[in-house]
C-alpha cells in the first residue's frame, strides 16, 4: 500500500494484515473498506479481494467448501466469533487447527495487527487463472 495513504490513517483507526507465507502486508482505515461481495462484509476474504492479495475461494465465499482456510496467527481477539455454518464447514478442511477459521467468514471487528497464514497445501492458483510460476512447476 502507498506509505503516504497509511500515514494518513490515524492510528487508533489503523487496520494491517499480513497474509503469510507471502508476507505480503496490506493496511487501510477501519470502517471505509468497500464490500466487494466475497464472503462477509471485512472478512479476510474481502480485505484480500480489495486489496488485490490471492486467496483461493471456490465458492465465491458462500461458506460453501474449505478453499479460504486459513490460520490465523496474531489478532484473534480482533475477529468475530465463528458461527454454526462456519464450525460445521471447516470438520471438512484438511489439518484442522485451533487457529483454522474460514477466510470467508472470518471478520475483522476493529482494528489492530492481524497476520494470517494460507496453509501451502491449500493454495490453488490454477483454479483462479493465476498461472503457477516456473518455480511452482517443479
Amino acid at each position: 500500500m502507498n506509505e503516504a495513504v497509511t500515514k494518513n490513517i490515524p492510528a487508533e483507526k489503523l487496520v494491517r494484515v499480513t497474509f503469510q507465507p507471502e508476507g505480503k502486508t496490506v493496511e487501510f482505515e477501519f470502517g471505509t473498506m468497500p464490500y466487494d461481495h466475497h464472503g462477509k462484509p471485512m472478512s479476510f476474504l474481502d480485505v484480500a479481494e480489495n486489496l488485490d492479495v490471492f486467496l483461493d475461494h471456490a465458492c465465491g465465499g458462500s461458506c460453501a467448501c474449505t478453499t479460504c482456510h486459513i490460520q490465523v496467527k496474531e489478532g484473534a481477539e480482533g475477529i468475530s466469533e465463528a458461527e454454526d455454518d462456519e464450525l460445521d464447514r471447516l470438520d471438512m478442511a484438511a489439518d484442522l487447527q485451533l487457529n483454522s477459521r474460514l477466510g470467508c467468514q472470518a471478520v475483522i471487528t476493529r482494528p489492530g495487527n492481524y497476520v494470517v497464514e494460507i496453509p501451502s497445501w491449500n493454495r490453488n492458483y490454477v483454479s483462479e487463472g493465476k498461472p503457477l510460476t516456473l518455480a511452482e512447476q517443479k
